[in-house]
């Protein structure tokens, strides 16, 4: 599988680096003098350290996008893998089709470079934007977010999420609408991985300065970024 994945992979001109057991990854990461890789598709079932437990040591220090592979897409896998950090998840056996279209989706919400069909480069991002709401100021070109001037580290599906907050301060944005800008996909009927990232992402945030909660939850439809009217 995964020498089929890098084949495919390959021809779209990405750069691929496979790595079969969970603390040979985690030695590869650690390594400052090679070069760190821009995403990880990252399988569940690895030898010695299994997917999870990598993923758990990677979001301590890093926030390089994570696709996840869990086997016939065990719910509790999934849930737990979003609930680590990681930015999409996809099931086995996969579509080498679906899975590229969800590593470029998870870079483009990065901000990294994106391979395209031609092997060009292509980076979607804004140059030069940034966008303030009260204390917290984020950088789409860059992917920094600042909260009371201090850096927050998040993952590139929570910056998605968080950006198509801010775009609509005080509009309650349906669940939906979160599922295509920031996961780049359509919500399933039991899915609730919206939910745990924005769970994640109240976490990282913190509570505002005038109000506890600054993502609103709106029962039956989806979340408002909310901001109290002195906050500016």
């Amino acid at each position: 599988f995964c020498e089929l994945l890098r084949e495919y992979l390959t021809t779209f001109g990405f750069q691929v680096e496979m790595l079969h057991d969970g603390t040979e990854a985690l030695r590869r990461l650690g390594d400052s003098s090679s070069p760190q890789p821009d995403a990880l598709i990252l399988d569940v079932m690895l030898p010695n350290l299994d997917g999870m437990q990598v993923l758990r040591r990677i979001r301590l220090c890093s926030d390089v996008p994570v696709l996840m592979l869990t086997a016939r897409g065990e719910e509790l896998d999934r849930i737990t893998g979003l609930e680590l950090g990681a930015d999409d998840y996809l099931p086995k056996p996969c579509n080498p089709r679906e899975l590229l279209a969800r590593l470029q989706a998870i870079l483009r919400r990065a901000g990294r470079g994106v391979t395209g069909s031609g092997g060009e480069a292509v980076v979607n991002v804004v140059a030069g934007e940034i966008l303030r709401v009260g204390d917290v100021e984020m950088e789409p070109s860059t992917g920094r977010v600042r909260v009371g001037g201090a850096p927050v580290e998040l993952t590139g599906a929570e910056f998605a999420l968080l950006h198509s907050l801010l775009r609509r301060v005080g509009q309650v944005v349906h669940k939906n609408v979160l599922s295509e800008e920031a996961l780049g996909r359509q919500l399933g009927r039991f899915d609730r991985s919206i939910d745990t990232h924005v769970s994640r992402l109240r976490q990282k945030l913190g509570p505002g300065p005038r109000t506890e909660n600054r993502i609103r939850t709106v029962r039956g439809m989806g979340y408002q970024y909310v901001l109290a009217l002195d906050d500016g």
